[in-house]
């Protein structure tokens, strides 16, 4: 069998790689040194460029201008994003283009999607909050406006830690069996500012009969459990490139530090920590490009077969993201020692963002339950 990506998946990875190249991760406001939120807004230059070049579109169908690719070719444009802690949110607004190309109808898909490509649009999305035993969403009920011929939704309850949620133009949030489309300022809507572990400005939605119009609306059976699924390994992804940039800084570092007239690198007890980040880094590649192809090649028929269900290799991709990503920062801040707290190096930022990578859409343990509870069903079945 042939593992390598395709020539599309790498040009995409390339093209992402050259305009992240810009990005100095030294200049990423830092949490530890801003009392509250390090910026009200992601980075527009930055978004204007991923536009230009094409990336915004990346997994949109050619027929609204993207370019069709899939979601191994996001998760190698994320892994470019987390290596730079790229302030913009390219896995949010793919993640909702291809829910809008996948769940919505044909004016929906029409009139949204070229925005998004173009970057005119931008739209998050509301990850965070209850569930229930079959994944479905609690925090945010939906029913029908009662008038008759009115095809309008109305929204009930609190969506909290909402990435981006002020400054984005749209909103997707998970209620009963559906997504729909927010404006953060409408009516019935109300937006109050959370901040992140990253230092970045999350949001709490709270919503008292908020409505939107049926055009808003995708309805879909298993929209949110597929949604789901495409965050959590769009995570991975950016926790895998966060790591690798940290597992570069330390060795570069170890290198050139020298103890007792020898680089701290030829140190027996540094090389065996550095070896089994190293280690943890190709279980998280590993497990991501496991999850990103299935994501793309399991048919619902799986469920029921011999084959464990989707939610088990993203279960499993997440747990090594979560475990491996805080295992490499935490290895390279005891290696850096007293200079890996440095606020005029980056790699107290890097710790940040791990942390918040590490806790986002449920930690290790969560995900280890999940899929206990996965295999358990399994066998039974």
């Amino acid at each position: 069998m042939d593992f390598t990506f395709s020539e599309e998946q790498q040009a995409a990875a390339e093209a992402a790689r050259t305009v992240f190249a810009g990005v100095d991760p030294r200049a990423v406001p830092s949490p530890t040194l801003c009392p509250g939120p390090v910026a009200d807004d992601f980075d527009r230059e930055l978004w204007r460029k991923l536009a230009s070049a094409d990336l915004l579109g990346l997994v949109v169908a050619p027929e609204h201008g993207g370019s069709g690719l899939d979601t191994v070719a996001l998760c190698l444009v994320l892994r470019e994003a987390g290596r730079v802690l790229a302030r913009v949110p390219v896995l949010e607004s793919c993640a909702a283009a291809l829910a809008v190309q996948r769940f919505g109808n044909g004016a929906q898909r029409a009139s949204l999607l070229p925005e998004v490509v173009a970057g005119r649009l931008t739209i998050t999305v509301a990850s965070a909050g209850r569930t229930g035993h079959d994944g479905a969403p609690l925090s945010v009920t939906a029913r029908r406006e009662r008038r008759e011929g009115d095809g309008t939704w109305v929204l009930d309850g609190v969506q909290t830690a909402v990435p981006w949620g002020r400054c984005a133009d749209l909103v997707l949030v998970p209620a009963g069996d559906g997504l729909f489309l927010l404006a953060p300022d409408g009516e019935g809507v109300t937006a109050r500012r959370q901040v992140s572990t990253s230092g970045e400005e999350y949001a709490e939605f709270h919503l008292d009969g908020a409505r939107v119009p049926a055009e808003r609306a995708l309805t879909a059976s298993g929209a949110w459990q597929w949604l789901h699924r495409l965050l959590a390994t769009g995570t991975c992804a950016l926790a895998l490139g966060l790591g690798e940039r940290v597992l570069r800084m330390t060795a570069e570092y170890t290198g050139k530090r020298e103890q007792f007239g020898h680089p701290l690198a030829t140190f027996q007890a540094v090389a065996v920590q550095a070896a089994n980040r190293y280690i943890d880094l190709r279980a998280m590649e590993a497990t991501l490009w496991q999850a990103a192809w299935r994501l793309e090649t399991a048919t619902p028929q799986e469920q029921h077969g011999g084959a464990l269900p989707v939610d088990a290799d993203v279960a499993v991709a997440k747990i090594w993201a979560s475990e491996g990503v805080r295992n490499v920062v935490q290895t390279a801040q005891h290696l850096h020692g007293g200079f890996g707290a440095d606020t005029d190096y980056a790699l107290h930022r890097y710790h940040a963002w791990a942390k918040q990578l590490e806790l986002s859409l449920g930690p290790a343990a969560a995900h280890e339950e999940a899929l206990g509870d996965l295999l358990a069903a399994h066998s039974l079945g």
